[in-house]
Formats: structure tokens, sequence, C-alpha cells
């Protein structure tokens, strides 16, 4: 069996994550159309009858404006020297930026093959899909460049042959039946979290982190107790809402998704408390599982 590890990077919301859960057939990555959803190293592990892809989705690089930022940076810096092959996605619907060579300076440190994933082709006419390759390709030295809408799944069925070509280990790193390693726990704030995101804007989603404080497993049922972090007290106020109704809507769309996940009800009680600058506090930050690296970038 063929087997290797595959890391995605890109500037943030060009559909890491998206193309993340196209490919592993289930969500194993919140999606949102806010910047920077993703903020931890997430592996989805794809097992067909010849191979095995472990995927990493990083946090979207970006300039950092706080400890938190210059953590994600670290994270996606760490993911690159340490698989065996890189997938750069770039959204086809935005003009080539900074961001994207900032991007590109980085891959040129990097030893391994890199793919250009050319996001979002549903959203433009053919012509303006093979301007855009043409604009890239004299960027860098692409192992490979693909066009695909992770969103509508188009051409990621080639995608997956393409990263099938450039595997060589021949070890089974996880079980067939897996499809990521995070903990059950991180997958249940992830999912809270992706409610915060859906139903607020402007600051709150980049000021909220969740952490999920108990789960209590009964023979048919589970009962979680979470806690969503924010900075400053007026945030608290948005996210309980008039009468508590945000934070009950919240709790009601997160349910949707975290009993299927778990497969049984699940009865979930969420809180919100304030922790000033959490994002600049390095000991809240190791807390919750952000963890500096050993390593200067």
């Amino acid at each position: 069996m063929k087997s290797g590890f595959i890391g995605l990077v890109g500037r943030p919301n060009v559909g890491k994550s998206t193309l993340l859960n196209a490919i592993i057939g289930r969500k194993v990555a919140i999606t949102s159309d806010k910047p920077q959803t993703t903020r931890n190293i997430i592996q989805g592990i794809r097992t067909d009858s010849d191979t095995q892809m472990v995927f990493v989705d990083t946090p979207g690089i970006h300039k950092p404006k706080n400890r938190l930022g210059k953590i994600l940076n670290k994270e996606a810096y760490f993911t690159l020297n340490d698989v065996d092959v890189v997938l750069f996605l770039v959204d086809i619907t935005e003009p080539l930026g900074k961001g994207d060579m900032f991007v590109i300076d980085v891959l040129k440190n990097v030893s391994v093959p890199v793919i250009l994933v050319i996001n979002k082709i549903d959203k433009l006419p053919k012509e303006e899909i093979l301007r855009k390759i043409d604009e890239y390709k004299d960027l860098y030295n692409f192992d490979e460049i693909v066009p695909i809408s992770a969103y509508k799944h188009d051409n990621v069925d080639r995608l997956i042959n393409v990263l099938k070509s450039k595997l060589t280990d021949n070890i089974k790193y996880f079980d067939e039946n897996m499809y990521t390693n995070m903990p059950i726990n991180f997958m249940v704030s992830e999912l809270i979290r992706e409610k915060i995101l859906d139903l607020t804007h402007e600051e709150v989603p980049h000021s909220v982190s969740v952490v999920v404080e108990q789960m209590d497993y009964n023979r048919e049922s589970v009962n979680i107790q979470a806690t969503i972090i924010v900075d400053r007290e007026n945030l608290k106020k948005i996210l309980v809402g008039k009468n508590g109704n945000m934070i009950k809507e919240i709790g009601t769309r997160a349910r949707a998704d975290i009993e299927p996940f778990l497969g049984r009800k699940v009865f979930l009680e969420l809180f919100v408390k304030v922790i000033p600058k959490w994002r600049d506090r390095e000991k809240f930050l190791n807390e919750i599982g952000f963890k500096e690296f050993n390593f200067d970038k």
C-alpha cells in the first residue's frame, strides 16, 4: 500500500477545509466564509484499497496581528517541512495579490513536490481559468496544476489520482476505519465554533474560542458542557443575545451536527466567559492546545 502525508496551504479562506472534507468524504474540518476558520493542524485520512493519504489542513498563512496569529503561521510552516507533498490552494475569483506571493516565497524553501490547486472554477468561464493558470505557472515550478471546485467536487477525483502518483511510502499509518486523528472533544468544540462563525459578523468570529469542559456518556446520550471564550464584555452580550436567543440558536445548530457525529442524543450546555486579550496570553493558548514550536521562522 502506498502512503504519505499531504499538506494543504494557502491564504485564508481559499477553501482548504472544504477540499479536505470533499476528499475524505465527510466533515473533518469546519468551514466558513470567514477568513482563518482553521486554527489547528487537522489530519484527515483517506484510505483506499491501494493508498492511504494523510491530509494536513493548516491555518491560512497570513501576516500575524497577535500571538495566536504567530502560532498559526508557525503551524503552517511546520507542516511544509514535514510532509511528502504540498497542495497550494488559490481562489480563482480573487486577483493574484501580496498574500499569494508571500506563500510562494515560503514555498521556495520547500524540497517536496508542490501542486497548485486552483479552486472555485465553477465561478468563472473556461477562458478565465486558462488565463489564471498562465498567470501562476511562471511564478513557481509547480509539479502539477489542477483546477477544481471543492464545493461542487469538480475535478477532485483527478487531483486524488495526481496525489497517488506522488506518494512513495509503503506504510499503513492509520487503521483503515479512521478518518481523522483529532480527539472527540476537539471535533465537538469545532462544530460549536462553526455555528458561531455562521451566526456572527465583523470582529466576533475572530475573538472566539470554544473549550469543551465536560462530556458525560450515558447509554443512549451524552451531556456536554462547553465554554465560549471571548475577549470583551460586549462580545459576550452579542453571543448570549436578547433573552438568550443567540446562545440558544448556537446550541440548537451545534446539536444538529454533534448528534450524528457521536451517534447518540446530545444535551448541550453552553456558557460564555470573558478573558481579556486571550489571543495574546501564552498560558491560555497553551491550555487550549496552541503550542509554540521550537524553531525560528
